[in-house]
């Protein structure tokens, strides 16, 4: 049950946000093991000057921050697994690699309220958390 921001510092087109969309949920079906239909994702396209980078980037235009919380409990492979995921799969949106800053914000189950406000530690997620 993660969620997901990815932050843009340009425009593209509603198909290309959605895909871009599409590619980090991937990430997190293949590298976490989530069910595909768990989807919590967000895509904010911020002027330029709303959203500052290094000034060392070759094409600061591109510059991504992919921002998840998700439940404590995977593995450092796992996370590993992740980032590489999704720098693999934004790269056809010509997304260089070294252009994206993946954080990851682990909590405890007790602190998510999901399914009609119930703490996530009482519910059967359907998925395993430790992968």
């Amino acid at each position: 049950m993660p969620t997901a921001l990815v932050e843009v510092r340009r425009r593209y087109s509603e198909a290309e946000e959605v895909a871009i969309m599409d590619a980090v949920h991937g990430a997190l079906v293949a590298a976490f093991r989530i069910p595909p239909e768990d989807k919590n994702v967000r895509l904010i396209a911020h002027e330029p000057h709303r959203f500052a980078c290094s000034p060392n980037r070759t094409q600061p235009e591109f510059f991504t921050l992919v921002t998840i919380d998700c439940f404590a409990g995977r593995s450092v492979q796992a996370k590993r697994n992740l980032y590489a995921e999704i720098v693999n799969r934004l790269a056809p949106f010509g997304i260089p690699q070294d252009h994206v800053l993946i954080t990851l914000r682990e909590s405890g189950a007790e602190n998510w309220g999901i399914r009609g406000g119930q703490a996530a530690s009482d519910v059967d997620l359907g998925f395993d958390v430790h992968v």
